[in-house]
């Protein structure tokens, strides 16, 4: 298997091939639906009924230590230089949850359950469109905008920042601590650069720890305080180690990156399919739901994961040695067109979209989602409620994303538009600075 540029063999720790992936995974689904990359030494697997196999099977297919078998296939020494710089100057994080196996990842998951409680997720909603709207009022009159940095990014961080009691005014150093976790997360860097994200990351550490120490002397009701002093099933409460894990990749990350990415990624397919994004704006009470899972599925945020096959296993007649790291592709899976007609449109009347894997499935499934939801409701809701005529910029999008094997991140989105003064979100109060 190569790219047609180039004739060298498909690998997907390629700078381009990540750029634009969606022609490789085409390739493979239809040609090689599990596939070892011969960089990476991982299994890439692309069809959608053997991603909801792996997802289903978490004996065969684990969770627990993947992201260190993934680092040692790509740069073992480098690995361990790294994990002796969080010993030194921080906490070494422990497993996240979906890095996690039973019972160990069924008892952590119970404290966030808790935390994360439907009632609480609807106490939360009222907040979600306030800021929206706050944040579209914010830069309506000025006619253009990044959409990413003026929405997309704050949008889930004052959001989750909130849930921790963290200060509206903190977002954008939040911000610049979770791009790097993200950055370092990808594997696309240098050591020089995986140490500055590191450090980035122990700077954050230090932050936190000083709020979990205030937090179990001081319960304050907040959903970090929940996880600080809420006991797994064995009565013991989360380590440092662990609580440092979760904060930067279960909530700052995982609660904000998948939001910001397919807020950016909506807007950007709204540009590019004029037709669709009438339709949308004639009916958004028919059509937003479905725009919401389409958008999720085309572009996918989290591009795929990674398992390890607990013994010897054979998939689409390929051979996987018990130990091997499968990167299961869900971007792929849900363009695969076995399970959904015309994979690459954007299609408002699709009756299935609801059925990607976006957000995994089975134990792992995302435990955000339904913040997710309400957000990119909230979100596109007062984008169409309160400007008109969106389009992009001309000559200010070069459309590049963030490099990662993990994820789908835009850079920027230049957008232009026409504000509408007048619509059902006129009036909407404005949150007080710090809330």
């Amino acid at each position: 298997m190569s790219t047609a540029e180039t004739g060298a063999p498909l690998t997907f720790m390629d700078l381009e091939v990540q750029e634009c992936p969606y022609d490789a995974y085409a390739t493979l689904l239809d040609e090689q639906p599990v596939y070892r990359d011969p960089v990476s030494g991982f299994y890439v697997v692309t069809r959608y009924d053997d991603l909801r196999r792996i997802l289903t099977d978490p004996e065969t297919f684990a969770s627990g230590g993947f992201l260190e078998r993934v680092r040692d296939s790509v740069a073992g020494e480098r690995a361990a230089r790294m994990t002796a710089l969080y010993e030194e100057k921080g906490w070494l994080p422990g497993p996240t949850l979906s890095m996690q196996d039973e019972p160990r990842h069924g008892q952590s998951r119970d404290v966030f359950d808790k935390a994360f409680r439907a009632g609480r997720i609807r106490d939360l909603d009222p907040l979600v469109e306030r800021t929206a709207y706050e944040l579209v009022e914010g830069f309506m009159a000025d006619g253009e905008c990044d959409f990413v940095k003026a929405f997309a990014v704050p949008l889930p961080l004052i959001v989750i920042g909130h849930q921790m009691g963290v200060p509206r005014s903190e977002i954008w150093k939040i911000k610049a601590w979770t791009d790097a976790w993200v950055k370092r997360l990808g594997l696309m860097q240098t050591e020089e650069e995986e140490h500055w994200s590191i450090e980035q990351e122990i700077e954050a550490q230090h932050y936190f720890q000083r709020i979990f120490e205030r937090l179990r002397q001081e319960p304050d009701g907040t959903l970090l305080s929940d996880l600080v002093n809420t006991p797994k099933p064995d009565g013991r409460l989360l380590s440092d180690n662990e609580l440092h894990a979760h904060m930067m990749a279960d909530t700052f990350v995982g609660g904000s990156e998948t939001t910001t990415n397919a807020l950016s990624a909506g807007i950007w397919l709204l540009c590019e399919n004029p037709d669709q994004y009438d339709k949308l704006r004639a009916d958004p009470d028919r059509y937003l739901k479905i725009f919401i899972e389409e958008v999720l599925r085309l572009e996918s945020p989290v591009q795929g994961l990674y398992r390890i096959a607990t013994k010897a296993v054979v998939l689409q007649g390929v051979e996987i040695p018990e130990g091997s790291v499968l990167n299961i592709k869900f971007a792929a899976a849900n363009r695969d067109d076995r399970q959904f007609g015309c994979p690459a449109a954007l299609d408002l009347d699709r009756r299935n979209a609801g059925s990607h894997l976006a957000f995994g499935s089975g134990v792992h499934h995302c435990l955000g989602a339904p913040l997710a939801r309400r957000e990119l409701y909230w979100g596109f809701k007062a984008v169409l409620d309160r400007i008109d005529d969106i389009r992009l910029a001309p000559g200010r999008n070069d459309f590049r994303h963030i490099p990662s094997i993990m994820l789908r991140a835009l850079k920027e989105l230049h957008i232009e538009f026409s504000p509408r003064r007048s619509g059902p979100a006129a009036g909407v109060p404005r949150m007080e600075t710090g809330q």
